[in-house]
């Protein structure tokens, strides 16, 4: 790996876990751009590779931390087997279509997702302050089934599991920071499991000139076009964090609970962007 070792990648899967928790993002946006990085010698099929890597993280970490969720939070998902099936079906086509598209163009759209969302969180009301006429104990509302479709393949062609949307629509439906990013772990898994099939099946290269380029570089350690090697190191790092935090959950009010999420989102913005 060029520039990044495996104690940084194993560094990073310890905020993996952090944020698998916290924020039900399950890797995603955390993970992208570091293994960009990790695979940079990959050239142009980097992205395609941290995207695909990041899924396979996300298919995990997001299962890890739902089977350790109390069963009566997850009850709160009851009657959204539509919904987890449209996801599931728009991750496997958002899969396939990234592997399709041209990678430069497809790391600017993350940016652009990204940026898009913390700009839509601060300026519309109902997540980091309340909608007018918004009572506190209003029951919440469940999640349209039509969502399900362009979230998980919008998730799945950028990698990042679908959490940055589900988080922010389950605020506003009415739930607390922290029921929305405990229930966001299963909506990725719903996500991030066809997805990341497809992407352990399909080969990386889209034409000669790149399978020529990664086979010069070959030190890294592909199965279809996800990185082992990466994915393992955060794996590593992530886990254990997620089992602590799920049972020992840290205590944080709502309204920082939502700042963070925004500032997160702001980072990950920034470490998006090209180097050069």
């Amino acid at each position: 790996m060029v520039g990044v070792t495996l104690l940084v990648l194993f560094g990073i899967g310890v905020l993996t876990g952090l944020t698998t928790v916290l924020f039900g993002f399950g890797g995603g946006f955390v993970a992208v751009p570091v293994v960009i990085r990790a695979d940079a010698s990959l050239g142009t099929d980097a992205m395609r590779v941290a995207t695909a890597t990041s899924l396979a993280v996300m298919v995990v970490s997001a299962a890890f931390a739902t089977a350790v969720t109390p069963r009566s939070t997850l009850a709160r998902l009851r009657g959204s087997g539509p919904l987890i099936t449209l996801l599931a079906a728009g991750g496997a086509l958002g899969a396939l279509a990234s592997l399709r598209a041209p990678a430069e163009p497809v790391r600017w759209a993350f940016v652009a997702y990204v940026a898009t969302t913390l700009a839509d969180l601060l300026a519309r009301p109902g997540f980091l302050r309340p909608r007018s006429g918004h009572t506190a104990t209003a029951e919440p509302r469940r999640l349209p089934n039509a969502l399900g479709a362009p979230i998980g393949a919008i998730a799945a062609f950028l990698g990042v599991g679908g959490s940055v949307m589900t988080v922010p629509a389950m605020r506003r439906a009415g739930h607390t920071m922290h029921v929305a990013t405990v229930l966001a772990n299963p909506l990725t898994l719903a996500v991030a499991l066809p997805a990341a099939v497809v992407s352990l099946s399909c080969s990386p290269a889209t034409d000669a000139a790149t399978a020529a380029a990664v086979t010069a570089h070959a030190s890294v350690p592909l199965v279809g076009t996800v990185d082992l090697r990466a994915a393992a190191a955060l794996l590593l790092g992530a886990l254990p964090v997620i089992a602590v935090l799920r049972r020992r959950p840290p205590r944080i009010s709502d309204s920082a609970h939502a700042r963070a999420y925004a500032a997160l989102l702001a980072a990950v913005t920034v470490a998006m962007l090209p180097l050069n």
